[in-house]
C-alpha cells in the first residue's frame, strides 16, 4: 500500500506566556520567533514531499486569515481550513482531524501535530514518521522526544514492552512532574517527552473514543453539520464537546498507544524563557531579536520595536506595539502570571 498522511495542523491558543507580542487575535505561531518565517509556514514546509497530503488545518475564526497568509508565506495551499465555532481542546480536534481525513482519503494516516513547535532537524522528523507509519496502522503512535535535561514543563511518557525497533508499547503517561521526579525519569532512561505529536489510522482513532464518546459523537455531528464553503465552519454541536486533551480522553485509557522516541532537534517554544535558550546570544548570553540593542547586559533577551537594555542581568524585555515586558527570565516561564499581567493591563 503507497503510504499517504494527510497532516492536521492544530492553531488554538493564545500563547499567553509570550505576551505582549503573543495575543489572541494574533498568537505566537503566526510571529517569526525562531526565524523569518511564522512559525505556523515553517510547520507547513515541514509536512510538505511525496508522502504528505495539503494539510487539514483546525482553528478558530479570528485566526482564518493569519492561516491563509501562512500558507502564501510557504507558497502552498490547504486541503481544508477547518473553523471551530468554541474553543475545545485536543481531543475534539483530532475527532474532527480524523473523520474529515476519512473523507478525504480512507486509506490515509493522519498526522496531528501543534502549529507552534520548533523541529531543527526535518529529515530526522520525517525518518520517524515514516518509520512509525507500519504500526499506526493499527496504533495511535505518539513521539516520544528523548530528554536531556530534567525538565518539570513536560509531560513524560513511560516505555513499555518493544513492538518493533524503535518503536514501544506505551506503559504511563505522566503529567507535569516536579524537579525530584523529573531527575528520576531521566535516570531511569525508560521515559521520553510528550511531544504532543500522533500519527494514526481515522478509524483507529475513533474507535478508542469508548471512555469519551461524548466528545467524538458531538464533534462527528459538527463536522456534519458544517457550513461548507471556502472554509469548513463546524455547527453549533462542537461547543456540547467536553473539553479534554487527547491525552486524558483517550490515550489513558486505550490499549492500543505506541510510543516512537525520537531527537529530532523539538522545542516547544512556550515562555520567552525557552526563546531565550533557543536564540543566538553573543558572549554574555545576550539574546536579540528584531529591533533591539543591550549594552553592559547579560542572561537577557530583547524584543521588539526599537528596544534597548543597559545595564541588566536575567532579564526579558519585550517592547511592541501591543505592550511593554520586563519581568525575570525565570518568572516569564509562569503561565499564570502573565495570563493576569495580560488581563489587567488589558
Amino acid at each position: 500500500m503507497t503510504l499517504r498522511i494527510i497532516p492536521a495542523i492544530m492553531s488554538g491558543g493564545a500563547g499567553t506566556r509570550l505576551w505582549p507580542l503573543s495575543t489572541e487575535d494574533h498568537p505566537k505561531q503566526f510571529h517569526g520567533l525562531m526565524g523569518p518565517r511564522t512559525m505556523f509556514a515553517e510547520t507547513v514546509a515541514r509536512v510538505s514531499g511525496a508522502v504528505f497530503a495539503p494539510p487539514i488545518v483546525l482553528c478558530g475564526e479570528k485566526h482564518v486569515s493569519h492561516v491563509r497568509s501562512a500558507f502564501e508565506e510557504a507558497n502552498t495551499e490547504p486541503g481544508a481550513i477547518v473553523v471551530e465555532p468554541a474553543a475545545r481542546n485536543t481531543a475534539a480536534v483530532a475527532a474532527v482531524a480524523a473523520a474529515l481525513a476519512r473523507e478525504i482519503d480512507a486509506g490515509a494516516l493522519v498526522l496531528l501535530i501543534p502549529s507552534d513547535h520548533v523541529i531543527a532537524n526535518v529529515a530526522a522528523f520525517h525518518d520517524a514518521v515514516q518509520s512509525a507509519a507500519e504500526y499506526a496502522r493499527e496504533r495511535i503512535v505518539t513521539f516520544g522526544i528523548a530528554p536531556n535535561h530534567a525538565a518539570t514543563g513536560y509531560g513524560y511518557i513511560k516505555r513499555g514492552a518493544a513492538l518493533g525497533h524503535g518503536i514501544f508499547a506505551v506503559q504511563a503517561f505522566k503529567e507535569k512532574p516536579d524537579a525530584e521526579t523529573a531527575e528520576h525519569y531521566l535516570a531511569d532512561g525508560g521515559f521520553s517527552w510528550n511531544s504532543g505529536m500522533f500519527l494514526f489510522a481515522p478509524d483507529v482513532l475513533l474507535a478508542e473514543f469508548s471512555a469519551n464518546a461524548e466528545i467524538r459523537d458531538h464533534a462527528l455531528a459538527s463536522l456534519r453539520d458544517a457550513e461548507r464553503n471556502n472554509e469548513i465552519r463546524l455547527s453549533a454541536e462542537y461547543a456540547a464537546a467536553p473539553n479534554l486533551p487527547l491525552d486524558i480522553a483517550v490515550m489513558e485509557h486505550t490499549t492500543r498507544a505506541a510510543v516512537a522516541p525520537c531527537e529530532i532537534g523539538w522545542a516547544d517554544v512556550g515562555s520567552w524563557a525557552e526563546v531565550w535558550r533557543l536564540a543566538p546570544r553573543d558572549a554574555d548570553d545576550f539574546a536579540v531579536l528584531g529591533s533591539a540593542a543591550g549594552a553592559d547586559v547579560a542572561n537577557m533577551i530583547a524584543s521588539g520595536v526599537r528596544a534597548v537594555a543597559i545595564e541588566g542581568e536575567d532579564l526579558v524585555v519585550v517592547a511592541c506595539a501591543q505592550g511593554l515586558l520586563i519581568a525575570p527570565r525565570t518568572l516569564v516561564r509562569d503561565r499564570d502570571a502573565l495570563r493576569r499581567a495580560a488581563r489587567d493591563i488589558n
